[in-house]
């Protein structure tokens, strides 16, 4: 199954029900900052999106509340946003890495983790793609 596509209110969100758990409405609404919190109105229209889009299911009823749940994982909607992004710049990721590295957000440290991972692709140690915790 293809990973949906998510916006950025959509991956808020998610990363409620990632950090929190199973959870109502509201309870994701709570996890907004009060500053530039949305609508709970908003935020339960997103939530069926989500379950329309097969990224959160519905787990139980409490009371008049519906609990989600997701479905997908963090890191496969991590994998899902890398890889738009590298299409946007035709699958390289020469640009991305420049970025990276004239920003000051890749480290030495993350070239060696890096360099480790392709010396264990190479030889066919790693596991799966995308088994790769990020920080």
């Amino acid at each position: 199954m293809r990973l949906p596509k998510l916006s950025k209110l959509e991956h808020q969100i998610m990363e409620a029900l990632w950090s929190r758990g199973a959870s109502s409405v509201r309870e994701i609404l709570e996890a907004f900052p009060e500053k530039g919190r949305p609508a709970y109105t908003t935020v339960q229209t997103m939530v069926y999106r989500l379950e329309e889009k097969h990224a959160i299911r519905r787990t139980r009823k409490i009371g008049n509340a519906h609990i989600f749940e997701a479905v997908i994982s963090r890191a496969s909607a991590q994998r899902r946003l890398i890889d738009e992004l590298l299409a946007f710049f035709g699958g390289s990721s020469q640009p991305v890495v420049a970025h990276l590295i004239e920003s000051g957000n890749l480290t030495l440290d993350d070239v060696k983790e890096a360099e480790q991972m392709l010396i264990k692709l190479k030889s066919g140690t790693s596991g799966k793609r995308g088994t790769v915790t990020p920080k």
